[in-house]
């Protein structure tokens, strides 16, 4: 299992997510880069350097509310990848074809497609057919397990809409990885949902499954692993020491039970 560590900016600099209530993230401070507290470059230089993980899932936490995505600073940590064999994933509220090019033309590899700023799947299909399905990762957004639909949301079938049948929907519309992102764990350390991550995998054997928020432990992310998961982002337990390039490495190396071509896994925003 590829482990992707999660890189979460807000104006400019790189904040600490924590349970999902964004209007408190503050400057990110890392062991990582103990002397550079809130400095996103200094932060991702440091995932190359300290973890020798070359793959790093951003999220713009500013296009996500609204707000303009932050191109200058995306084009400057695509910048720091060229000569890398990984990957720059970004979540910057993209919800239109118009939005997922912006974001690919900043530098990114991959652009993100969440739940809680989508308002029609058939957008998330336009996106696919325009961009290619294996660059577009669908993140089912939930909060202590419940989706966070967007209130425009209109094809999202069903009362309450179930995980499961969001997922579904979302790979049919052409989603080419599917990411399990519950932030109301994101920075609790209180693990994933495994029985979400099962039966996911058990639905949809086919797709690239990753999952965040909550990770804390070596033993999450094995878990995770077992459970059928190919990635996990992960944030929180990297910046605070919990795991180490050491664990990273064992697990990464350990094999994977997900399918042929996984990739990644998360702990954030």
């Amino acid at each position: 299992m590829q482990i992707i560590p999660v890189l979460d900016v807000a104006g400019g600099i790189a904040v600490h997510a924590q349970g999902g209530d964004r209007s408190r993230y503050a400057p990110l401070e890392s062991k990582l880069v103990p002397d550079q507290v809130g400095d996103p470059v200094a932060v991702l230089r440091a995932f190359h350097s300290a973890l020798g993980i070359h793959e790093c899932y951003v999220a713009d936490l500013d296009a996500i509310q609204g707000s303009a995505v932050q191109r200058t600073l995306l084009r400057e940590l695509a910048a720091f990848h060229t000569g890398f064999s990984g990957s720059l994933i970004v979540d910057a509220g993209t919800r239109l074809p118009e939005g997922a090019l912006e974001v690919l033309s900043c530098g990114a590899s991959d652009v993100v497609v969440g739940l809680e700023t989508l308002q029609a799947f058939s957008d998330l299909q336009s996106i696919a057919d325009l961009v290619g399905p294996p660059r577009v990762v669908f993140s089912l957004d939930l909060r202590l397990g419940n989706p966070i639909v967007h209130p425009a949301m209109q094809d999202a079938r069903g009362a309450g809409p179930d995980p499961l049948m969001l997922a579904e929907q979302a790979t049919s519309a052409g989603a080419g990885s599917l990411l399990v992102l519950d932030l109301g764990r994101v920075g609790t350390g209180c693990g994933v949902d495994l029985g979400l991550l099962e039966s996911l995998r058990q639905r949809l054997p086919g797709t690239r499954l990753l999952a965040g928020g909550g990770v804390l432990t070596r033993l999450d992310l094995e878990r995770m692993r077992d459970a059928g998961c190919d990635g996990a982002l992960v944030a929180s337990a990297i910046h605070n020491g919990k795991l180490t390039q050491a664990d990273l490495a064992a697990v990464s190396q350990s094999g994977q039970s997900g399918t042929s071509d996984s990739w990644y896994v998360a702990d954030w925003p």
